[in-house]
């Protein structure tokens, strides 16, 4: 699709040059809550330059499946793979250029699915396919921006999913989340000084 071509360009074009400290906050603080586990199936989506990918597969024991991290930017994939060396077993990542919707996953196989900073760019039907990619009871974990804090450049402007409202408190998170199918909501506001973030964990339904 030309706007998956444009916006994987946009992240091309920043993959030198990432906030990769920034990002590696919203990591930490994301999989704190989310709660993955040594040895679960877990997604990065949308992984950019692997900031949680990389964190979740730090000390994962060598029989852990390996985390899949995907992303549509080549150059952020390559980042990645570049920032995983000595940090972590080649085999404990599998990194893939693809766009985030459908994962390139089985029905019901995964048991965690977690997107740091990117689900206002994927837009609502990512949340239909986590639904099908995650086993029943399976968890999810994103961030959003607040909409009380967000101020993106032009370049990303353009490229934000209209279907996809940011939160303005984490009440509002757990509101939307649920209308999109799952369960157990529970929110956190992550302050980044005079960024703030939503980080949102939740289930798939049980017998879905």
């Amino acid at each position: 699709m030309m706007e998956s071509a444009t916006l994987a360009e946009v992240f091309d074009e920043l993959a030198d040059s990432y906030d990769h400290g920034h990002h590696e906050k919203i990591a930490r603080a994301l999989i704190a809550w989310a709660d993955p586990g040594a040895t679960a199936r877990v997604a990065d989506v949308a992984c950019g330059a692997g900031a949680v990918a990389l964190q979740v597969a730090r000390g994962r024991p060598d029989t852990a499946p390996a985390v899949l991290a995907v992303d549509l930017s080549p150059g952020m994939v390559a980042t990645g793979r570049e920032r995983s060396v000595g940090l972590v077993p080649v085999a404990a990542i599998d990194w893939r250029v693809a766009d985030a919707v459908p994962l390139p996953v089985p029905d019901h196989s995964l048991d965690v699915v977690l997107c740091a900073s990117s689900l206002h760019f994927l837009g609502r039907r990512v949340m239909d396919d986590w639904l099908r990619a995650l086993r029943p009871g399976g968890r999810v974990g994103f961030t959003l921006p607040l909409a009380t804090h967000f101020r993106p450049s032009e370049r990303f402007t353009r490229h934000i999913a209209r279907d996809v409202p940011l939160p303005r408190t984490a009440r509002e998170a757990d509101a939307w989340v649920t209308s999109c199918g799952f369960s157990g909501a529970a929110s956190r506001i992550l302050d980044l000084g005079a960024r703030r973030v939503a980080v949102i964990v939740a289930s798939a339904p049980a017998g879905f």
